[in-house]
């Protein structure tokens, strides 16, 4: 019997001994990864844009300086693309179509007044860029469209008026945020070169006058999201 008691006591000794061992030791909770919504940037999208235009040509030169070569004006107009994000990266294409209103005039021999000027401008391009969750950066370029006329008038003789519709590249960059998870915001900077072309008048051919535009413009989009919004781990 003294030899059960003993080795009961013993038992007890070391379960005691166990238990204080363990509320020695501070439990630490296993970190879990918390699942956070990140946005997502595919999908079709709709929207308007107005700012500033640049349109710069040659005719100082061609003019002996007499019809500035480079005026600024008001630009707007619309624009539809869509957008595919693979990880953080956003590849897409774009399509837009506005107005742009630049003009200059000045006096050339024999008291005629010679008017240059843009109506429309558009483009075709692809974009890509790096989305920081609902910030994108993005750089642009493609095909480029634009309205070109001269006019010249004079007293007691017809107007003398040529119009082209000249193609060329358009190059550019932005950065986009996404205010709700369908509506955004944009800046974004357009270059543009329709290189150099003759008019054919009535009365002759023109030498060749050249065409480039800068825009600098502020828009806003409707994102109409193909999907759930993309999901990162954070711990």
């Amino acid at each position: 019997m003294k030899k059960f008691l003993l080795a009961g006591a013993a038992l007890v000794a070391l379960a005691s001994g166990a238990q204080a061992a363990d509320l020695g030791v501070q439990r630490v909770a296993v970190p879990a990864a918390i699942l956070a919504p990140s946005f997502n940037w595919t999908g079709f999208y709709v929207g308007l844009n107005a700012g500033v235009g640049i349109a710069n040509t040659n005719f100082r030169s061609l003019s002996a300086g007499t019809v500035p070569g480079s005026n600024t004006g008001f630009v707007g107009g619309a624009q539809i693309g869509y957008n595919y994000q693979i990880n953080n990266f956003v590849l897409g294409g774009e399509a837009d179509f506005g107005y742009f209103g630049v003009s200059r005039s000045g006096l050339v021999g024999g008291g005629s007044t010679v008017t240059w000027r843009t109506r429309w401008d558009g483009s075709l391009r692809a974009r890509a860029g790096v989305a920081i969750d609902r910030t994108l950066l993005y750089v642009t370029g493609g095909l480029a469209f634009a309205d070109f006329g001269v006019r010249q008038t004079a007293a007691l003789v017809p107007d003398i008026s040529a119009n082209q519709t000249r193609v060329g590249w358009t190059l550019g960059a932005g950065v986009e945020y996404a205010i709700t998870p369908n509506w955004t915001v944009r800046g974004e900077y357009l270059y543009a070169n329709y290189g150099s072309k003759t008019f054919s008048t009535p009365t002759g051919v023109t030498p060749p006058v050249s065409l480039q535009t800068h825009k600098f413009r502020l828009g806003v989009n409707y994102l109409f999201s193909t999907g759930p919004s993309a999901v990162v781990a954070r711990y």
